[in-house]
């Protein structure tokens, strides 16, 4: 029951604004619902962070060990059911999609001004779509809500984006926006589909259960073939390079709000399907792709920074930092080790947090200068209240520094991969000198400098102060707190883990 209530809350919450809206359009009442419809989520999410047990296992399971799990007959001649199952990998996800959403509604309250309703209910069934991915262990009901939550982020994009420079380009970054994930998606249906076909001719059992389907027995070519799928729809979601190219036109032509739950959310779900489906399901292909992916992300880092650094818009500067960030998230996922793979959780949620709070400052510049092209802005320093320092203490926690969760997700993947590749994470290492310098090129050139007035303008209100604050202590519960996510995912990491140097035996015996 408490499944069904973490998933169907959103997409109740949604057609509720959505009514409530079409009644009266200039009432607040559908930003009341969506806040509220979100704390529905994230309160009983948090009740099971305190009160379930995921320590590690005694011994290693053939499945995840599910913490709660529901499954519902729906269509037995193929064999697909409802199935939702969460452990502590889904729970922290769920509750970083209830709090980026309860925040990105918040910091759209004075900026999302026509058709509110719709606004707010095109955005709650996109975390409504999410939070399914994350629950959702039937594959074909997996598939299923990784389709339907680009339908209501395509309209976000497409009918709330900015047109700042070009007017239509935010309909172009949907059309793009939609093209890009639509057509890894349908690869990894095709996969999907291959994977259930070679475990009934295995054993004459059609099924789309997650659980069965860790036991198909797929190697060699077909195996190889039948993991890139896989790979491609979650490179392409991350994103990595070269599977990028959706990513800064996309975000830079979404509102603030939706900007901020696309790089938050909806890019770690990529994250989550490579820890939950290609590294457990094929291990031995994953072992032997190994090396690939990781020389995809150490580019990625190299790339993402060195791209970051040429950007004049904020919001594409951002989105290019983001992507720096996912190259050590593929090194992590692909080292395979229990410690470079929690530290994978905590790099995800901690580029989710810094990520989405650069984006909503960008939109909260924006409100006030009217622009986001950083020739235009400088010495802003002093003028804006507190968001110079918020932003200040963002570019520094994406930059990896201490006491920030930002440092312990790249601390542990570092060090985590250090045992079985150290040149990668030399190289890598590099990566975050580049970062230091976009992150205070940005600084510099928005908010330092010489004045281009004296006078102060709109400070940040008590509602976006509050929106802030509430990033930085998370940021720095995690920093300073690891345990607080690392023993929630420590069994479902020790699972992947040893299926991992499982496929990596299985690799080296196969050549």
């Amino acid at each position: 029951m408490l499944l069904c209530w973490l998933l169907f809350i959103p997409f109740i919450g949604g057609l509720a604004c959505w009514f409530v809206s079409r009644r009266n359009p200039d009432s607040n009442a559908a930003r009341w619902i969506a806040l509220a419809s979100m704390a529905l989520v994230f309160l009983p999410a948090l009740s099971l962070w305190f009160g379930g047990d995921f320590s590690l296992p005694s011994h290693l399971s053939a499945s995840p060990d599910w913490n709660r799990e529901l499954s519902v007959p729906w269509i037995q001649q193929f064999g697909i059911a409802f199935h939702l199952g969460l452990d502590g990998l889904s729970l922290i996800m769920v509750m970083l999609a209830s709090v980026l959403g309860m925040l990105a509604i918040a910091a759209s309250w004075s900026s999302v001004r026509s058709r509110v309703g719709l606004f707010h209910a095109n955005l709650l069934w996109t975390l409504g779509g999410v939070i399914g991915i994350f629950l959702a262990i039937d594959l074909f009901l997996y598939f299923f809500f990784w389709e339907l939550m680009l339908i209501p982020m395509y309209f976000l994009i497409a009918l709330w984006g900015h047109e700042e420079y070009d007017r239509g380009a935010h309909m172009r970054a949907a059309i793009k926006f939609f093209i890009y994930t639509q057509t890894s998606g349908l690869l990894m249906l095709a996969a999907i589909l291959g994977l259930v076909f070679a475990y009934y001719s295995e054993t004459g059992i059609l099924t789309f259960d997650y659980n069965q389907l860790l036991g198909a027995h797929v190697s060699g070519t077909f195996g190889f073939v039948l993991m890139l799928g896989f790979f491609i729809a979650f490179a392409v979601k991350l994103p990595s390079v070269p599977f990028h190219g959706w990513l800064a036109d996309t975000q830079a032509n979404s509102p603030s709000s939706g900007a901020a739950d696309l790089s938050g959310i909806l890019v770690k779900t990529a994250a989550y399907g490579l820890l939950r489906f290609t590294l457990p399901l094929f291990p031995e292909a994953s072992a032997q792709f190994a090396p690939f992916a990781i020389a995809l992300g150490l580019i990625s880092i190299y790339y993402g920074a060195v791209m970051a650094f040429a950007q004049n818009d904020m919001k594409r500067l951002i989105s290019y930092s983001s992507i720096s960030h996912m190259g050590f998230v593929m090194i992590g996922l692909y080292a395979g080790t229990f410690l470079a793979l929690q530290g994978v959780i905590v790099q995800v949620v901690a580029s989710a947090i810094s990520t989405a709070a650069l984006f909503i400052l960008a939109g909260q510049l924006y409100e006030r200068m009217g622009t986001r092209d950083m020739r235009q802005l400088g010495g802003l320093f002093g003028r804006l209240g507190a968001l110079p320092g918020f932003a200040l203490i963002f570019v520094v926690a994406s930059l990896g520094m201490p006491a920030t969760a930002n440092f312990i997700g790249e601390f542990l993947i570092l060090f985590g991969a250090f045992s079985v590749m150290p040149w990668v994470v030399v190289v890598a290492s590099g990566g975050m000198i580049l970062a230091a310098v976009y992150a205070l090129y940005l600084m510099h050139r928005v908010y330092w400098g010489t004045p281009q007035g004296q006078e102060t303008i709109a400070r940040m209100r008590a509602r976006e102060y509050a929106i802030m604050m509430a990033l930085v202590v998370i940021t720095l519960i995690v920093g300073l707190f690891p345990n607080t996510v690392l023993s929630v995912t420590q069994g479902t990491m020790n699972d992947i883990s040893h299926w991992f140097a499982a496929g990596v035996i299985a690799a080296s015996q196969a050549s």
